[in-house]
């Protein structure tokens, strides 16, 4: 059955905390990761929390990528949802590991929309 979006849930380990608490790097390396991907950005929100964690989302045309990072903890959960063909959401976390200079990832991809019966579009 075809699906029609592909969901990555990672768990990002052992990464370095100051990129994790760099508010500005972490938008740039989530826009980057959406780019490298192949996605067409649309809207981008990020919040630095007080004393230390950022959370953060890139909604693109073909769903998003969120983030929420654990800097005391060396850690990052990433979610990267894409639907279509032409994006691969693999490319992206990928991407965001590397940059995150992780040393350990388990990552797990869940398909959306699969309908297990025939449906009918409608337009609105």
């Amino acid at each position: 059955m075809k699906a029609l979006g592909r969901h990555i849930l990672a768990e990002i380990y052992d990464c370095d905390p100051n990129v994790l608490n760099d508010r500005d790097l972490i938008e740039e390396i989530m826009v980057k990761a959406a780019l490298e991907a192949g996605a067409e950005v649309r809207e981008v929100a990020f919040h630095k929390f007080s004393p230390q964690g950022v959370s953060g989302v890139v909604v693109i045309s073909e769903s998003h990528l969120t983030v929420h990072t654990w800097p005391e903890l060396g850690y990052a959960a990433v979610d990267v949802f894409t639907c279509g063909d032409k994006v691969n959401p693999w490319d992206a976390c990928n991407y965001i590991a590397e940059r995150f200079e992780a040393k350990h990832m388990t990552a797990s991809e869940v398909k959306r929309g699969v309908f297990e019966k025939p449906v009918k579009v409608v337009n609105f």
